[in-house]
């Protein structure tokens, strides 16, 4: 019997992903980092698309195809802020999940606005790739 006549093998389904295939998009500009979350999220069964350039990236955010948006605070062009402000005033029905990353000390008002209109808040320098995935796995 040649190959073209052999009997296909059934295959073990694979099990799903906590990711499920979600979209991200990840708003940052330093190359170093979106590489590591991009490789990270996308190895944990996440579609993820970096943009590094704040006005870009508000543009894609507002398509609202996305299920999370990580937010850096500052972008050239558009600060994260500023992005963040936009989106809740643009689309207050925003299906993703917008979590900020930063490196920046915030004052404790700064932070507790960021915090009252983001889903998530998160210091780049204290979570390691695979805590991020872990994070976003918990998200609903």
């Amino acid at each position: 019997m040649d190959e073209s006549q052999a009997t296909p093998q059934p295959t073990q389904p694979q099990a799903p992903t906590p990711a499920g295939g979600k979209k991200i998009l990840c708003v940052e500009d330093e190359f170093f980092i979106s590489e590591l979350y991009s490789r990270a999220l996308t190895k944990a069964g996440y579609q993820v698309k970096v943009e590094s350039d704040g006005l870009k990236g508000l543009s894609e955010a507002l398509t609202d195809s996305y299920d999370i948006i990580l937010l850096d605070l500052m972008l050239p062009n558009m600060v994260g802020i500023d992005i963040l402000r936009h989106l809740r005033e643009e689309r207050p029905n925003l299906k993703a999940k917008v979590v900020i990353t930063t490196n920046l000390e915030q004052s404790k008002e700064n932070r507790a606005e960021m915090e009252k209109l983001a889903d998530g808040y998160l210091v780049k320098a204290e979570i390691t790739p695979k805590q991020l995935v872990e994070f976003l796995n918990s998200i609903k």
